[in-house]
């Protein structure tokens, strides 16, 4: 996996914090965690969709966010597991992983611009 493809990973890991966060947060430090993990997040997907298609990279970063949000909130805060969810999670997981895997990145432009 490529610099640009792991922003977009990451930026996925801190949309589920800051997801979560959201539900969660109950004093100003864990408001102040969510806060800063909005940041990383968005900074991170701006700078991966700078090189790569921003279609694919906003679908692979909400994938990553919808699944493992869902998957955490099953895991950690009680929220009902069925077969349902778990299905559609692979759904999406499925036609992520294949938009990832069928996009290329662009080639990177000189300093200077286009000439």
């Amino acid at each position: 996996m490529n610099r640009n493809w792991t922003m977009v990973f990451v930026a996925g890991l801190f949309e589920i914090s800051w997801v979560i966060g959201l539900k969660h947060a109950y004093n100003w430090w864990t408001w102040t965690l969510t806060a800063i993990a909005i940041g990383a997040s968005m900074d991170l997907l701006i700078r991966a969709s700078k090189r790569l298609p921003v279609g694919t990279t906003y679908a692979v970063f909400t994938g990553i966010g919808t699944a493992g949000t869902v998957v955490l909130e099953m895991a950690l805060f009680d929220e009902p597991v069925s077969a349902a969810k778990l299905l559609l999670i692979a759904l999406l997981l499925g036609g992520v992983i294949g938009l990832k895997t069928i996009t290329q990145e662009k080639e990177a432009e000189p300093k200077g611009g286009r000439s």
